[in-house]
């Protein structure tokens, strides 16, 4: 027996004062009612109605018994009201867990220009720790996830929030000592240096995709932090978040390379529940990080050195 519904039946019931009239009210069926009444009077040991052909009335342990159930059911509807208005606002906590090289950088930026556009929500930013289960942040009290590989679980929602762009480089000191690579197949004969999850390396010609899978990997890592610091000390080449080498690049320390090719963005993703209606705060934030990377981080980046056909 499911001891609220048959509380709403009864109560509904005493405010109409039939079973038909509940059961329209109820949108069920008056032998429903009748029933959920009886079960209810079973379960407490005493008869709450009285029942005639035309009218229902309650008893004397009816009315006591009303007055109890009322009261109940008007609690658990305020607090139900009060629960959906807390996710109506953009107050309180908000934990969000993201990889930390996109965490360091830019949307480390976004995040802290966030919590200074919203001072009344207490935020909570990790970096690293994210698992392979595209929903163990939830398990872990994380409300947002940012991932830059796309999810598919029925458990979680995401929304892309940005396009990362991504460079082939490498620093100006290994390519005097080893030359520069013009075309894909040229990197068979170079040192690579690879992330652990993008073992190949992805452009497109053309409108023709290409996949290269470095076949010299010396340096391997789950960093692009550690990835970025091997490439500038000359160890290799390397994909690299543009961001991440802008710096050098500007410098010319490190140098953009395939320039004929066209290297794909990644997506940045923002991973919450699963809930159809995402807590408004959860909103707020998704819709600001990506108002921030559209007017802060542009897709195009000028002003970049790549090798020349001769060096």
């Amino acid at each position: 027996m499911d001891r609220l519904l048959v509380m709403r039946s009864f109560v509904t019931v005493a405010a109409v004062g039939s079973f038909a009239g509940a059961a329209k009210e109820m949108r069920t069926s008056p032998s429903m009612v009748s029933r959920h009444v009886a079960d209810l009077e079973k379960k407490v040991g005493a008869r709450l109605v009285n029942r005639t052909a035309r009218s229902v009335s309650l008893t004397e342990s009816g009315v006591r018994y009303h007055a109890f159930a009322k009261r109940i059911i008007d609690e658990i509807e305020e607090e139900d009201r009060s629960i959906a208005g807390l996710s109506d606002q953009v107050v309180g906590q908000l934990s969000v867990i993201s990889p930390k090289w996109i965490g360091s950088l830019d949307l480390g930026d976004a995040i802290a220009d966030f919590s200074l556009r919203y001072p009344e929500i207490n935020l909570r930013f990790e970096l690293g720790g994210l698992s392979e289960r595209a929903y163990a942040f939830l398990d872990s009290g994380f409300d947002v996830a940012f991932q830059t590989r796309p999810v598919r679980d029925s458990l979680v929602r995401l929304r892309r929030v940005a396009e990362l762009p991504f460079v082939l480089c490498a620093a100006d000191a290994y390519l005097a000592a080893h030359g520069a690579p013009h075309v894909p197949s040229d990197l068979d004969d170079h040192d690579c240096l690879v992330h652990e999850n993008e073992l190949s390396w992805h452009f497109e010609s053309e409108g023709r995709a290409l996949v290269h899978r470095p076949r010299r990997s010396p340096f391997r890592t789950n960093s692009y932090l550690a990835l970025h610091k091997a490439t500038v000390r000359g160890r290799g080449i390397a994909m690299l978040p543009r961001r991440l080498a802008q710096e050098q690049l500007d410098r010319g320390e490190l140098v953009a390379l395939l320039d004929d090719l066209h290297t794909p963005d990644r997506s940045l993703f923002a991973v919450y529940g699963p809930s159809a209606h995402a807590p408004k705060k959860v909103e707020v934030l998704i819709d600001f990080l990506t108002r921030w990377f559209r007017v802060h981080c542009p897709a195009s980046v000028s002003g970049i050195r790549r090798a020349t056909i001769g060096g």
